[in-house]
């Protein structure tokens, strides 16, 4: 596709929203939309067999949600992705992870939406109190076994779609290691 045209049609502190006039391979001409947003880090915390969920309301969906912790930085800008991490694990959490293993990269949702997500494992943890942002003060965290995160999902009680992401790179690198990553 060929991008004839851009403009902003929305912006915030998190995101924006653009609208692309595009040509299509057969010459067609159209419109795209396109959200972006700053790539995240999304962190799995784990002690022992214990994985780390926090909790919080998501606006857009009304409700209260289990997940793992993830963000960006404020006002859409750019870090390195494994500082982000730390960044991200301390403020939600408290944690500080001695060792910090890239487990692999997601994209969201490419159809819209242009931020991808790097996902790691936090180990060798240190405890501390979190230093949440104003968003976050309603945050909860609590430590899972194993089996039951895994129920949770099966129940629907977690249902973020970078979380199950998260908890299948996880399996796969158990499963395979570190040399294949």
């Amino acid at each position: 596709m060929e991008t004839l045209g851009s403009r902003t049609v929305y912006t915030n502190p998190w995101l924006e929203v653009r609208e692309d006039d595009i040509r299509r391979p057969d010459g067609s001409t159209g419109i795209y939309g396109v959200v972006t947003r700053p790539d995240f880090a999304m962190i799995v915390p784990r002690e022992q067999d214990r994985l780390l969920l926090v909790e919080q309301f998501r606006y857009p969906l009304g409700q209260r949600c289990w997940e793992f912790p993830a963000g960006t930085l404020p006002d859409r800008a750019s870090a390195d992705p494994v500082e982000l991490a730390h960044r991200e694990l301390r403020e939600e959490t408290g944690l500080r992870a001695a060792r910090m293993t890239y487990l692999g990269l997601l994209d969201t949702a490419p159809g819209t939406l242009s931020q991808r997500g790097r996902i790691y494992l936090a180990t060798d943890l240190t405890h501390g109190e979190p230093e949440r942002e104003p968003e976050e003060q309603d945050m909860h965290m609590s430590w899972f076994p194993r089996e039951t995160v895994e129920q949770m999902i099966r129940t629907g009680a977690i249902t973020d779609a970078q979380t199950l992401a998260a908890y299948s790179f996880l399996l796969l690198h158990e499963r395979i290691g570190e040399r294949s990553l």
